[in-house]
């Protein structure tokens, strides 16, 4: 996103109070995976989709024409249509995206003693080097082997991801392992760990929560980095539950109402903690994108009510294609907000007042958060200024937080890490409050 930035005509239209433009399109809501944590595994029955690729064309150009920066194909698993996936990849490169990525649940890594396993990497690794893809992530959901398969349903993926990984590198990407914070992201030292929901002070309860959490978090970084990954990323618990009175209908069901990843106020807060610190420590060792100043705020938000945290642009400069009718939402968590085929979208009328806090999606709320200070410098300077004196260290965040990126090369997927410039941020930011 910071790269993104940094051309004169996006300048512009930041001088302007326009960001980047992001588009996801959801190509498929097929899966062949159990995850527990999503309602598109394989044991949920409902009427799957597939979107059709002219419409899908269409839908590309389009956001090229709208001034799209980045633009990603998730699913469902969106490499059961491998060749698809690359054609549409290569379609929005020829229309000048040029910032682009897709992932796996990394279902052909399963079986890594069967015959034919290096060719059938090899034959994924080389059909996406082929592309102008830019990122690439591989699910991985607990940092204990045996959690992570069960979860998925695959067989030896964590041994089938350890030889793949280098794989991948040879043919010139560098996979990002994507972690979906559930409740097993720490096996047994984090299945059994709740607080109850109304706890709002410290307990030994919150203790063992926050403690367990981070432990996992730095045991998941030592994990995916032993297998090979140079590239991390977070998906925030995101569980949808109409009894919470929120005003949320998941049209991207990649939720759940299971216990999994259904996290109160409290444990989210913790979470957010917990993780930010644990990033701070790791930052040297392995390019983590999930920014420092984003989880910072979130945990304010869940500690003080959504003070913190800076509105979405979700529906005003990111969007979200549906495969089942193929229509644009502001996010994949308001499906109450249809605003109709993209290319029929007029952009321009998009009131550009950001107000929605309703959910946690990092893929907006991430970008939001690190573009919102750029936004506040043209169009509030002094109040932002003010907001800083009262408070600096959302500042000093969001300010390592541009230095880190600079120096993780903006996460470029096609390039190997450079540690020596990532070696300056091993000093981490604070200390912990909670002990």
């Amino acid at each position: 996103m910071v790269k993104i930035l940094s051309s004169v005509k996006t300048a512009t239209g930041v001088l302007k109070g326009i960001t980047p433009g992001q588009l996801i399109i959801q190509f498929t809501n097929q899966c062949n995976a159990a995850c527990p944590q999503c309602g598109m595994n394989k044991g949920n029955k409902f009427s799957r989709s597939t979107l059709r690729m002219d419409e899908v064309k269409r839908i590309i150009d389009a956001a090229a024409q709208k001034g799209v920066k980045a633009l990603s194909f998730t699913g469902g698993e969106p490499l059961l249509y491998l060749n698809e996936v690359a054609e549409l990849l290569k379609h929005a490169g020829q229309a000048g995206i040029e910032y682009t990525r897709t992932g796996t649940n990394g279902f052909f890594f399963a079986n890594p003693g069967s015959p034919g396993f290096e060719d059938r990497v090899k034959k994924v690794a080389e059909t996406l080097a082929d592309t102008p893809l830019r990122n690439f992530w591989i699910s991985v959901d607990s940092h204990v082997a045996e959690y992570h398969e069960k979860m998925r349903g695959f067989p030896g993926l964590v041994k089938g991801m350890e030889k793949a990984v280098p794989i991948f590198h040879e043919f010139g990407i560098y996979p990002a392992a994507n972690l979906g914070i559930n409740r097993n992201t720490g096996g047994d030292s984090t299945a059994s760990l709740f607080i109850r929901p109304e706890t709002t002070e410290q307990t030994s309860e919150t203790i063992l929560f926050y403690s367990g959490f981070k432990t996992a978090f730095e045991k998941f970084y030592r994990f995916v980095n032993s297998l090979g990954f140079t590239m991390a990323n977070t998906c925030y618990p995101m569980s949808v539950n109409q009894d919470d009175g929120q005003e949320l209908s998941a049209v991207y069901a990649a939720t759940s109402p299971e216990n999994i990843t259904g996290f109160n106020a409290m444990e989210k807060s913790l979470l957010f903690q917990a993780l930010a610190e644990t990033i701070s420590k790791y930052r040297p060792v392995i390019r983590i994108f999930s920014p420092v100043a984003s989880l910072m705020a979130l945990h304010g938000d869940y500690s003080n009510g959504h003070k913190e945290s800076r509105p979405c642009l979700g529906g005003i400069d990111y969007f979200f294609v549906d495969a089942e009718d193929g229509n644009t939402y502001p996010c994949g968590f308001r499906g109450n907000e249809n605003m109709g085929k993209f290319y029929d979208l007029d952009i321009k009328q998009i009131d550009r007042n950001p107000s929605c806090r309703s959910c946690d999606w990092e893929c907006f709320r991430d970008p939001s958060e690190l573009v919102w200070p750029f936004m506040q410098m043209i169009k509030n300077p002094f109040a932002l200024a003010g907001k800083w004196m009262e408070n600096p260290t959302p500042l000093k965040n969001w300010f390592k937080d541009l230095a880190y990126y600079r120096a993780c090369g903006y996460f470029n997927g096609r390039q190997a890490p450079e540690y020596v410039k990532m070696a300056k941020f091993a000093k981490p930011l604070w200390q912990s409050s909670i002990h």
